[in-house]
C-alpha cells in the first residue's frame, strides 16, 4: 500500500491564497447533476460520506452541498468489481474482493473461466490491464486450441 501523504502543490498554495481555502475536497459523493431549463449544467449536489463500521461508505447526514458547474469531468477508482459477475459465475474472491486467479495463467477458480486487469488485480495502471488483459487471451486462446 502507498502511504497516504497530503502534498501541496504551488497550485494548490496558489489557490489557497487568491480564494482563502485550499481547493480539494475529500469523502464526497456526487448525488446529482443540475441544470438550467434548457439542460444545462449549472451545479452538481453531493453529500459528505464516511466510513462506517462495516467498512462500507455511510452518507454523512446534514452534508448536502451545492457546487456551482459548467463542466464536471468524472475520474472514478474502483475498489473492486461489481459482485453481479462474478456472483453469477461463482468465481472464488481474494479479500480485497477481486477475482482470485492465478497471476501466471489469469486461471479463476471456475474451470474456463479467466480474470485480468482491474477485476483480479483491483485498481491500477492502465498498462496492467492491457498487459495482463493480452496474457489472459494467450492462456484462453490455449484453453480453446487443448478442448
Amino acid at each position: 500500500m502507498w502511504p497516504r501523504i497530503l502534498r501541496t502543490d504551488y497550485g494548490h498554495e496558489e489557490a489557497a491564497h487568491r480564494f482563502g481555502d485550499d481547493p480539494r475536497a475529500y469523502s464526497i459523493l456526487s448525488r446529482e447533476f443540475l441544470g438550467d431549463a434548457d439542460g444545462k449544467l449549472t451545479a452538481v449536489r453531493t453529500v459528505q460520506v464516511a466510513v462506517g463500521p462495516d467498512g462500507n461508505f455511510e452518507e454523512v447526514e446534514g452534508s448536502e452541498k451545492e457546487w456551482p458547474a459548467d463542466l464536471v469531468i468524472l475520474a472514478m477508482g474502483f475498489r473492486h468489481p461489481e459482485p453481479t459477475v462474478p456472483e453469477a459465475l461463482r468465481v472464488a474472491l481474494d479479500g480485497r474482493n477481486n477475482c482470485q486467479a492465478s497471476t501466471k495463467n489469469y486461471k479463476t477458480s471456475v474451470e474456463g473461466v479467466y480474470a485480468a486487469g482491474d477485476c483480479r488485480r483491483g485498481q491500477s495502471l492502465v498498462v496492467w490491464a492491457i498487459n495482463e488483459g493480452r496474457g489472459a487471451a494467450a492462456a484462453v486462446d490455449q484453453y480453446l486450441r487443448e478442448a
